[in-house]
């Protein structure tokens, strides 16, 4: 009995705690007015203080109120872990052998001695870097043929690859978009595709998940009062695992006359009979969707972004899109990694067959041990929805301490209730290795609150 109240009152504790974090985290978040009744000409004199101190930003408010309260809790801080090594089905940390669930290496191409080779051929050949934006003397046969390859991938006129995918969607919508434009959006788009709505100046209206029926009834009232409309959605939601039905919004697209746009981060190379993506998955045109975007980073082993479509599309992009024209080239070794990533996808197939078999496997599995997977199909990611990100993080730590790398999702990113660790799958995952995980997540799950 004692030791259930014990238990009881750390439970107590952990919630209060959590409270009152919470309610700092508002608190740090309101923005403070400047004094009022000063004169114009008076008004620098009248700044406070806290707006000329990074420390008192309200960002870093709020990461010194998490840090305080996971120091509170005696939790080990889970992020910026030290990999010392190629991070694929399995990694090293503080010299230890890890199984790993925390990279986007679906395909297993980061360390593929194909890629690696064609990196290092890169660099005897370019060096290191391009050392100028593209249309200034930065081109090099290795970008061409590297956008040649993704343009053939999405069956499309041409393709344009970026530094950073984080900056294609910034800069690809907000050059595109414009005051007098919409984009609509699926909520759980990821931010890059928020940064480019807010830099264009476009109306932004968010529609519930997946949900193509609220779509159509919002389009239906809001579309006549904008010139250009944007309907934004993703391959696979890199949080939840899930995909659109794809068909239904290219419907609406043609319905409601607006532009459709797909971010692949997560599904090329993981959807489709030979990891083509969501298109091949549903065997649809390439010009059924306007804008094609992915990164580099995951399937094809490198860094960066791409956009495929129409020649004007492109040709625009490339002359007037501010994240292209003034930014340096491609480093020659990340585009000929990247290149190679993609040679690799059409000349095994078989990785992608096994990453789809482990992750339904993987899914199945987690479903029969009762872990919640929310509205994950298996697809690569698999959540694992625990509703607390105290719970979250402290069973991130206990699969640690099995061998297991898994990485906690905590609130702000996602809401209190829908914390979760987040499983990426990996073609070079054994089943043993799958077992293995789910069993521990099982135990840890009942052990740990």
């Amino acid at each position: 009995m004692k030791k259930n109240l014990s238990g009881l009152g750390a439970q107590l504790k952990d919630k209060l705690i959590q409270q009152s974090l919470e309610r700092r985290l508002r608190q740090a978040g309101q923005a403070v007015a400047p004094a009022s009744g000063t004169s114009a000409g008076a008004a620098h004199h009248a700044v406070a203080e806290q707006f000329r101190r990074f420390d008192q930003h309200p960002g870093y408010q709020q990461f010194r109120i998490l840090d305080e309260g996971r120091k509170q809790l005696g939790i080990a801080d889970p992020f910026f872990k030290l990999h010392e090594g190629c991070a694929s089905a399995h990694t090293q940390i503080a010299g230890k052998d890890l199984l790993n669930f925390a990279s986007y290496n679906y395909l297993g191409l980061n360390g593929h001695p194909h890629v690696n080779a064609a990196a290092v051929a890169a660099i005897q050949n370019y060096g290191t870097s391009v050392s100028a934006s593209r249309i200034v003397s930065g081109e090099r046969p290795v970008h061409q043929r590297l956008e040649a390859g993704i343009a053939g991938i999405y069956d499309c006129d041409d393709a344009l690859v970026f530094v950073s995918g984080h900056a294609t969607n910034v800069t690809t919508i907000g050059y595109l978009f414009g005051p007098r434009d919409l984009i609509v959006h699926d909520e759980l788009v990821h931010n890059s595709v928020l940064q480019g709505i807010q830099l264009s100046g476009a109306k932004r209206l968010p529609f519930p998940h997946n949900d193509w029926a609220a779509l159509d009834a919002l389009l239906s009232r809001q579309r006549g009062e904008f010139e250009r409309a944007l309907i934004v959605v993703e391959g696979i939601y890199s949080m939840d695992g899930d995909f659109p039905d794809l068909p239904r919004f290219i419907e609406l697209r043609d319905r409601h006359r607006c532009f459709l746009m797909v971010d692949e981060a997560h599904s090329l190379g993981v959807m489709g009979q030979r990891g083509h993506g969501i298109r091949e998955h549903f065997g649809l045109r390439g010009s059924e969707v306007d804008i094609w975007m992915g990164t580099l980073s995951k399937t094809l082993a490198g860094c960066g972004g791409y956009i495929a479509g129409q020649q004007a599309l492109i040709d625009n992009l490339k002359c007037f899109a501010p994240g292209f024209l003034y930014s340096v080239g491609m480093s020659p070794p990340l585009a000929a990694a990247s290149l190679a990533a993609l040679e690799c996808l059409h000349a095994e197939p078989e990785r992608v067959a096994r990453l789809q078999a482990n992750g339904q496997y993987f899914l199945e599995r987690a479903r029969a041990a009762r872990i919640d997977t929310g509205h994950s199909t298996g697809h690569a990611v698999v959540p694992t929805i625990v509703g607390s990100s105290v719970r979250a993080t402290r069973l991130s730590a206990a699969l640690l301490a099995e061998g297991i790398n898994v990485q906690p999702i905590l609130y702000p990113a996602v809401p209190e209730r829908s914390a979760r660790l987040r499983f990426f799958m990996c073609s070079e995952h054994s089943r043993d290795e799958l077992d293995y995980a789910v069993e521990q997540t099982a135990r840890a799950l009942a052990t740990t609150r």
